[in-house]
């Protein structure tokens, strides 16, 4: 819930000999837990993104671990917080339970869990509104459809993955009420033949567009689109508007990086105060960003109205609401 594949392995961390270098001023150290690659160009590649921007502007010591189960959570956060790591990022909903364990025994670290909404004395949550930009995405779907039938993907059925889709079902009946969504899940994040598997079963029964949020799953998506030419997608998570330009109608995007070092020089300078972070578009981390390539295709009453959707959002009057650039 973008990288190139050369970034590191699942045990790869980087600026290890800092930790050993002395230094008048103690090394401030980030850990990034991922639950699937970060060659994904979405979620988990834009997580590593943020860690990288950490590394960049804090001159911090990083390190980033890809997770399999439930068990490696827990375990790898204790292992960073027995290493005395100040920060530690668990990329997803589903790392808030191991956090919620784990944080009590090492009270000198930072616990962050994105799309979570868990705070503790030493447990924060950020949550995304997602489902914002998620719903003119939505509407943007519903005035191009030809066939009046749109689609969405997920990898499995985490809650706010399933507000997004709702947020887009609602948009795109916004503009055309007649309007069908269909609705599956892959089941993992990370098998894109699967997640092909699942575009070209909703193409056959008529999908013209499909919202996908499945991460590397989600790029099988793209390919059964290239390969029919007979459907368009919105990414998700990361800008992914360059992944497959011919076919891509826009991203709903998170601010992976901004955000992630907006909590990460909070913990540097020692003012920060666990919390649930709630970042929307008010604060330009979630945007709806459409490809120029096929920004003509849109009808102009409806980029109106998305537009007029994100000043009333930014003035507060709006229930949903992104950017549109």
């Amino acid at each position: 819930m973008a990288c190139s594949g050369a970034g590191p392995d699942s045990r790869d961390t980087t600026n290890r000999s800092a930790a050993s270098t002395p230094t008048s001023a103690p090394v401030f150290r980030v850990a990034l837990l991922t639950p699937g690659p970060i060659s994904d160009q979405s979620w988990n590649g834009g997580a590593y993104q943020g860690l990288m921007r950490i590394k960049d502007s804090l001159g911090a010591t990083v390190s980033h671990i890809q997770t399999k189960t439930p068990a490696e959570f827990e375990e790898q956060f204790r292992q960073y917080g027995s290493q005395g790591y100040d920060l530690v990022f668990g990329h997803g909903f589903e790392f808030q339970d191991a956090a919620k364990r784990v944080g009590p025994d090492f009270p000198k670290t930072i616990y962050v869990t994105t799309s979570g909404s868990t705070s503790g004395a030493n447990v924060a949550g950020i949550e995304f509104a997602f489902a914002d930009a998620s719903y003119l995405a939505g509407m943007v779907a519903g005035s191009m459809t030809k066939t009046n039938v749109v689609g969405v993907i997920g990898g499995t059925e985490l809650p706010p993955v399933k507000e997004s889709f709702l947020a887009f079902t609602r948009g795109a009946k916004a503009t055309n009420p007649k309007v069908t969504v269909l609705t599956s899940y892959v089941g993992n994040w990370d098998d894109v033949s699967a997640g092909r598997e699942q575009a070209l079963a909703q193409i056959g029964r008529h999908a013209d567009i499909i919202f996908q949020n499945a991460d590397a799953a989600g790029l099988g998506v793209f390919q059964a689109a290239r390969e029919t030419k007979k459907a368009l997608v919105v990414g998700s998570n990361s800008n992914q508007n360059a992944v497959a330009p011919e076919v891509t109608i826009g991203s709903v995007v998170i601010d992976l990086p901004h955000a992630f070092l907006t909590v990460a020089r909070e913990v540097k300078e020692k003012r920060f105060t666990p919390r649930v972070i709630r970042l929307g578009s008010e604060s330009d981390v979630i945007t709806l960003v459409l490809n120029p390539a096929l920004r003509s295709h849109i009808p102009a009453a409806v980029l109106h109205a998305v537009d007029s959707a994100h000043t009333r959002s930014s003035t507060g009057r709006a229930d949903s609401a992104g950017t549109v650039r």
